[in-house]
């Protein structure tokens, strides 16, 4: 019972470890010896050679197999020399050094700035005077800051047709601007011919990018800033301000003479419609005088003493019609003078007939003279006739 106790108390040894590992490499060794005598014919140099060989080559043909996402286009060019451009999707070329592709995004959005730098996006730009002071038509300098947004539409022209075509359109669109710039006066660039000359830069700069088949298009151009320099910003806003006073004096100008032109017109044509009419009616006077006439002058054709007589009588009828009338007694002188003038004419008020002068005889007599006178030459032609 004891005995059992204290065998079983006893602690078995651990492994060793590097005994057994010695143990199966020695079997594995053997093995593999067992298979290489078994099968020493297929271990020759000739067929390892041949393994190997054709692992290479496919190793090689499977390089050749390569896959482009999409918005890219591969560019496969065979010694150097342009082959093909693939779309996205898997293909195979003929590997290295045979045939090689490039990739090419074209649906990147790229850009380029003139004037000033910010490739971050996210920092404060920061302006570069070599790019940004321009020379404007009437000799004043500004400072212009540009971007343009491009993309590439021929991936094959983008790479064998221009050198380095990001720094070759920065220099395109920095000698465009400048020319655009330099063709128009300094007002005409801050104010009202930002979007012209935006619109001119980006015509320039397509049309010359498609002159060198550069496989690139023109998506935006952006007129970031365009200012003064610093040094003369203080005269610029006064001369801004001095601007501002100008058309707004116009201004005023205009709206009054909008307000003073139509009255103006107004009468004018007033009175041109009066003078028509005025004339119309003497015209219509004359034309009827002038028929009134002719037909009288048949009559009096017919018979002229007639026609005289009546013509006498009627300028007589027309000549008392419009005058006061006075009937004087030339058999027995007056007593004494009344004023016949005032009887005729409407009554004055009371106190007038006061202030009132009184005539002598004499005069009154030289009245009724000058009646009988022009009784005697009425009747004068009655008895011509």
């Amino acid at each position: 019972m004891s005995s059992e106790n204290h065998n079983t108390d006893k602690q078995t040894p651990p492994p060793d470890w590097k005994m057994e590992f010695e143990k199966q490499w020695k079997a594995i060794s053997d093995k593999t010896v067992d298979f290489y005598h078994a099968h020493e014919n297929m271990f020759s140099l000739s067929k390892v050679a041949s393994v190997l060989g054709g692992s290479l080559v496919l190793g090689w043909l499977i390089s050749g197999i390569y896959i482009i996402d999409q918005g890219n286009r591969g560019v496969v060019t065979r010694f150097g020399a342009y082959t093909e451009t693939t779309m996205p999707g898997p293909h195979w070329h003929i590997p290295l050094p045979i045939e090689s592709v490039s990739v090419v995004n074209v649906e990147q959005q790229r850009f380029i700035e003139v004037g000033y730098s910010d490739s971050a996006r996210v920092s404060k730009s920061s302006v570069i005077p070599q790019e940004s002071l321009m020379l404007t038509s009437d000799e004043n300098i500004i400072a212009v800051r540009l971007a343009v947004q491009y993309q590439i539409n021929s991936a094959r022209d983008y790479l064998f047709n221009v050198k380095n075509n990001e720094h070759t359109l920065k220099q395109l669109t920095e000698s465009v601007l400048r020319g655009v710039i330099g063709r128009n006066n300094m007002d005409y660039v801050l104010t009202e011919g930002r979007s012209q000359i935006v619109a001119e830069i980006k015509t320039d700069i397509q049309q010359a990018m498609d002159e060198y088949k550069g496989g690139v298009i023109v998506a935006s151009v952006n007129l970031q800033d365009a200012q003064p320099p610093e040094e003369v910003q203080g005269a610029f806003e006064d001369a801004i301000r001095a601007r501002e006073d100008k058309q707004r004096l116009i201004n005023e100008a205009e709206a009054y003479s909008n307000e003073i032109i139509p009255k103006a017109r107004g009468a004018a044509a007033r009175i041109l419609q009066e003078a028509e009419g005025y004339s119309a009616e003497k015209v219509a006077k004359a034309k009827g005088e002038t028929e009134r006439f002719d037909q009288l002058l048949v009559e009096y054709e017919k018979n002229p003493a007639i026609t005289r007589k009546r013509l006498y009588l009627e300028a007589k009828e027309k000549l008392y019609s419009s005058t006061n009338k006075i009937v004087v007694d030339t058999d027995q002188p007056p007593a004494l003078y009344m004023p016949l003038q005032q009887m005729s004419a409407p009554q004055a008020p009371s106190g007038a007939a006061a202030n009132e002068p009184e005539l002598n005889v004499e005069h009154h007599n030289a009245v009724k003279n000058h009646a009988r006178n022009s009784a005697s030459n009425e009747l004068r032609p009655s008895r011509s006739r």
